[in-house]
């Protein structure tokens, strides 16, 4: 005649799946989200103790039990719901992996069963049939190892009942009143047992949704960690190793591959006229001119500063030469008098294609030595190496 479900199985079930799902178990949002599921767990076994009174009522006025029994009953359970109301408001059971204290409540109210099975065998039954919802509570909470220890101590207390007494235990229905309790007993116990499967099925659906949302969650943040975070762009480590992977990919399929190091022309002066933060915009700009004008297949990264890597897979010299001049000639086609007046930007790349003794490093610094000649001739310009 006791459980622990709450009156809210969906909001119930959604906040310990945020419980369940979040890392750091001492933030104040979780510590707050906890204490009010615990409270709502509370409010729930106070009402299925005064269900489970307003029975025993029934038995008391049929005449089967002492009239006493319903208030004793009620009280017991109140009082053991009260001891870990205060607990749990003084954060005792924060301190520990499972904050419910899910052995010890159990224990206590199958403590409380007992009790009162050996004090009124006559309805023994009713008291009995609450253990199965006890331990219904107790699976969505406990360890299999606390599982076994309940159900060892319940062992140990019904083996005692019924095989070291020989206690009447029973469940009476010689009159209309008598049948109707019983009846409502079974009811309510299965009542109750249908509201945890809902809890349950519910915290199982709710956790299906979390879990998807958390893969498209890491695989975001798989994504921002790959990116550079001024330009959108690939970031060093990851166009680096997209550059060992290419190197890799075109020498198994014997295709040709090119790569161009480009950088802004004089963009050190950019800053110092115009300040950091124009500087930053025009990488941007540069960067989104880019993507917005390379292949699908093409990868491009920022290797350092306003140096970027541009990967051409399966592009041979003459048309990777061709591609990357296009490109310088878009970037200092634009107008860039918005971010200041008169304001030009230019570009020079060095562009080398893959050559059957190329590592990554001795292929970079082809691309590195081709970009300084490109410098050394005036700038706004491509050399090929």
């Amino acid at each position: 005649m006791n459980t622990a479900a709450t009156s809210l199985p969906e909001r119930s079930a959604a906040e310990a799946a945020d419980l369940v799902l979040t890392r750091d178990e001492t933030a104040p949002g979780v510590l707050v989200r906890r204490i009010r599921q615990r409270r709502q767990m509370y409010v729930g076994q106070i009402a299925s103790y005064s269900l489970g009174a307003f029975v025993l009522l029934l038995y008391a006025h049929d005449g089967t039990i002492r009239i006493n029994v319903p208030s004793l009953f009620w009280i017991g359970g109140v009082t053991i719901i009260g001891v870990f109301v205060v607990m749990s408001e003084a954060g005792v059971g924060d301190r520990h992996n499972d904050h419910y204290l899910t052995v010890f409540q159990i224990s206590a109210h199958m403590a409380l069963q007992f009790i009162f099975l050996v004090s009124v065998p006559t309805i023994g039954i009713a008291f009995i049939s609450v253990l199965f919802l006890i331990f219904a509570f107790g699976t969505l909470r406990m360890t299999s190892v606390q599982a076994m220890l309940t159900w060892a101590l319940a062992t140990l207390a019904l083996a005692a009942v019924f095989l070291a007494s020989d206690l009447p235990i029973g469940m009476p229905v010689a009159t209309r009143l008598q049948r109707t309790a019983s009846m409502l007993c079974f009811v309510l116990v299965i009542g109750q047992c249908a509201f945890l499967g809902l809890f349950g099925a519910t915290l199982r659906k709710i956790l299906y949704r979390r879990s998807i949302e958390l893969k498209a969650a890491y695989q975001r943040i798989e994504e921002l960690a790959e990116l550079d975070e001024l330009t959108g762009s690939y970031n060093r480590r990851c166009i680096m190793r997209l550059l060992d992977a290419e190197i890799e990919k075109s020498r198994q399929a014997g295709a040709p591959c090119a790569i161009a190091l480009i950088d802004l022309d004089w963009f050190k002066r950019i800053n110092d006229a115009h300040g950091h933060p124009v500087g930053d915009e025009v990488l941007r700009t540069f960067a989104i001119t880019i993507f917005a004008n390379i292949r699908p297949d093409d990868r491009f990264g920022r290797y350092g500063g306003e140096e970027f890597l541009l990967l051409l897979p399966g592009t041979a010299s003459e048309a990777a030469s061709r591609m990357v001049d296009r490109l310088r000639s878009i970037v200092a086609e634009l107008d860039w008098s918005a971010f200041s007046p008169r304001m030009s930007v230019t570009i020079s790349a060095g562009v080398v294609t893959l050559r059957d003794n190329d590592t990554a490093d001795t292929f970079l610094a082809r691309a590195d030595s081709a970009l300084y000649s490109a410098k050394a001739q005036g700038r706004n310009r491509i050399a090929i190496s």
